[in-house]
């Protein structure tokens, strides 16, 4: 059993390192909820809550930050979040629906198929990719912003670990697609906090609360500073190999 000291320390470095690589890479937001559920034990719900507090917290500076670089594309973010609210709230109910060993088997393979596609993907940063015709239609993109709503809010995945790779797909720049990702998961985020802290033990987990929130500030504006100075190849391959590893210990431990 961890000391509530140990437990807090944990806690706050955890969203120290997470909120710098989300700031670098906007796709390290997965490893909370792992780290909550499968290394400290704390019940699903809580550590759902906990998690999506620190991604509003880390969208909101974090996009910030893309927005002043000028790598924000507002009209798409907006268009994204109008999709995402409803979602995120469905993929709550469902959540909160299902059995807490389905709700963990759900997060760790949701997790290692993000690994994986962190590791295979073709690292396509410096390519020209013409912008796909179906961003223009507002339609289509508040559709892509309710299923990768639904998806997150219910694994408690954040959101730029979808929504980043699908972008860039569809010939987004891989700058503009980290800052509209980070600015869309304050929408995906602020339903899925009311959520899951409905059903969370709120005093139990009111240190925690702080803890994660001064380790997730300083850790993302420590990551946007740093944005533009690391491999962002090098970068990915290490948070897929720690994620791979990660997700399939917590599969063959999972009762």
């Amino acid at each position: 059993m961890l000391t509530n000291t140990l437990l807090l320390s944990i806690v706050l470095c955890s969203n120290l390192v997470i909120g710098i690589l989300l700031g670098m890479s906007g796709i390290a937001g997965f490893l909370l909820p792992l780290i909550y559920v499968g290394f400290l034990e704390i019940p699903v719900h809580d550590a759902l809550a906990l998690s999506f507090l620190a991604f509003a917290v880390s969208g909101v500076l974090g996009a910030y930050s893309y927005w002043k670089s000028k790598n924000m594309d507002l009209k798409l973010a907006l268009f994204l979040s109008i999709g995402s609210l409803p979602g995120a709230f469905l993929g709550v109910q469902i959540n909160v629906l299902i059995s807490d060993f389905l709700a963990k088997l759900l997060l760790y393979l949701f997790i290692l198929v993000a690994g994986l596609s962190i590791i295979f993907k073709k690292n396509n940063e410096n390519a020209l990719i013409k912008k796909s015709k179906a961003l223009n239609h507002p339609f289509i993109v508040v559709i892509i912003g309710f299923l990768t709503a639904t998806i997150c809010a219910l694994t408690g995945a954040g959101g730029p670990i979808l929504l980043v790779p699908l972008l860039v797909n569809l010939g987004v720049n891989i700058r503009v697609a980290v800052g509209v990702s980070l600015l869309n998961s304050v929408f995906i985020a602020i339903p899925s906090i009311f959520g899951y802290f409905a059903y969370a033990n709120v005093e139990s987990i009111y240190s925690l609360v702080i803890a994660s929130l001064i380790g997730v500030t300083i850790g993302i504006l420590t990551g946007t500073r740093l944005a533009n100075k690391v491999p962002m190849h090098l970068l990915k391959i290490m948070i897929g190999v720690i994620t791979i590893l990660s997700s399939l210990y917590m599969l063959f431990t999972l009762k």
